[in-house]
């Protein structure tokens, strides 16, 4: 009798002790890095921008449209006038 409440309690101590590590393993997994959410931000914009996807697009076609329309008004007011 005595044996098995030996064996019970060691089971029982087993599974506490498995219990607390998962408990503290799972609130680990919670953790978060940053203190505040400017440093999660600041991490962020640095990582977009190394990936890309903060640069300017280098596109000639608002030139080239600005340019059409510039002589499309200059043609309309050197007929008119």
């Amino acid at each position: 009798m005595v044996a098995m409440d030996t064996t019970r309690s060691q089971n029982a101590h087993a599974t506490l002790m498995s219990l607390e590590a998962a408990a503290t393993s799972a609130r680990g997994a919670f953790a978060c890095t940053f203190s505040t959410s400017d440093e999660y931000e600041t991490a962020l914009i640095t990582e977009r921008r190394a990936q890309g996807r903060y640069d300017l697009p280098r596109s000639r076609l608002p030139v080239v449209i600005f340019l059409g329309c510039t002589l499309i008004v200059a043609g309309t007011v050197l007929l008119l006038s």
